[in-house]
């Protein structure tokens, strides 16, 4: 067999979700083809990019994960200082560059030194997710092999002038939306590389009951927002904005979160928290739901968001991010807004319209199944790597 890389910034069991769980999706399906190696931290959480796995090579599910340790975690108020810097200067040199990634981690400058070295063993080497150092000073080692993931969506940093080498190195890109498509080419130029739009598979067990879920936790008429529980996904907007909707809407609606919480949750006796749940919580809360809301303004794909609609359920996510409104505006099953008002009008149009309601939830599967099968999806993976091999 023909070995390939996979390069992320973390890989294991128990770390799910975003381009981490999307790599190992990844690497399970290639492994029937090819040799895969995972080459990575030693870290489970990306806060301090703490050493949790043991330094060196271990078997998951059939593929190889190398990993390297984190040679110094991240000191937030250095990170912090050093982030306001770039931030306010965008178009910094080399030094200021290389101190922020270095600082944005995980430094494992030991995983950089193999890719150097060791790169005329693989066939292809994907590189996923453009903004940490292992992204960041691998790619730009990997000559005439690098196929890039950038995970890219609109956010301040991908405009600094030192993405400018990394985005320049990749011998070809898969992409997962059309969005970020359009992003990287109006930002890189880069449209005469070789690229796929591929997105992803998506997995939803086949036994999955709504009833079962109501049963279990009292309740009936809610919507859902699954994942981390954060500032960064502007879930503290989201409570403002629900709690707004209740004084104004005298309903029996809930909101119903599960996931891990970083950020304060207020006591809201319509709002649910139910922390980190199961598979089994996830899918039957998912599919009782009257819709699953993602209020994130920066998201390159939104695994949740497919995983609903998979279900028949629509969604209502922030049209402030091009990628979130580009799923309901393709596949008319889904609803975005942008303010209060609008949030307001989306809920209650879900609530109100019980034919048009129906409609999308039909719509939302059929989009699914249409664009995000993982046959297709791993075909065009093929084509790429015998592409870049060939080169």
């Amino acid at each position: 067999m023909e070995k390939i890389a996979i390069i992320n910034q973390r890989y294991g069991l128990e770390v799910n979700g975003g381009s981490e769980l999307y790599s190992r999706e990844i690497a399970e399906r290639l492994k029937a083809k090819y040799d895969v190696e995972v080459l990575t931290s030693c870290a489970v959480e990306y806060v301090k990019w703490s050493n949790y796995y043991k330094e060196g090579v271990e078997d998951i599910n059939g593929v190889t994960v190398r990993r390297f340790k984190t040679e110094h975690e991240r000191i937030p108020k250095i990170f912090s200082a050093l982030d306001s810097e770039m931030l306010s200067n965008p178009d910094a040199g080399v030094e200021l560059s290389d101190r922020w990634i270095e600082h944005m981690g995980p430094y494992c400058p030991e995983l950089v030194e193999y890719v150097d070295k060791h790169q005329d063993e693989y066939k292809a080497i994907i590189v996923v997710t453009y903004l940490y150092y292992t992204a960041v000073k691998s790619i730009v080692r990997i000559k005439d092999k690098a196929i890039f993931i950038p995970t890219a969506h609109q956010e301040p940093f991908i405009h600094f002038d030192m993405y400018k080498k990394v985005f320049g190195a990749a011998d070809a890109f898969v992409f997962l939306t059309d969005e970020e498509k359009e992003l990287v080419h109006s930002i890189f130029h880069n449209e005469d590389v070789p690229y796929e739009v591929c997105g992803v598979g998506v997995d939803v067990p086949a036994d999955v009951s709504a009833e079962r879920f109501k049963k279990k936790n009292g309740l009936d008429n809610y919507i859902i927002y699954v994942g981390r529980i954060d500032e960064g996904k502007d879930c503290p907007r989201l409570f403002k904005y629900f709690m707004e909707y209740k004084k104004r809407n005298k309903n029996d609606l809930k909101l119903v979160l599960m996931g891990k919480a970083v950020c304060d949750i207020p006591k809201h006796p319509d709002i649910i928290n139910m922390g980190f749940v199961s598979d089994e919580d996830k899918f039957d809360g998912i599919s009782g739901a009257k819709a699953l809301i993602l209020p994130s303004k920066f998201e390159s794909l939104s695994i949740s968001v497919l995983e609903a609609m998979t279900l028949s359920k629509p969604v209502i996510v922030n049209g402030i991010c091009d990628v979130l409104k580009g799923h309901c505006v393709k596949s008319n099953g889904g609803l975005y807004y942008k303010n209060f008002f609008e949030f307001e009008g989306c809920v209650n149009y879900m609530l109100e319209h019980p034919h048009e309601y129906e409609l999308m939830c039909a719509n939302a599967r059929k989009y699914v199944d249409d664009y995000f099968q993982w046959d297709d999806i791993m075909k065009k993976f093929d084509g790429i790597i015998e592409r870049v091999g060939k080169a």
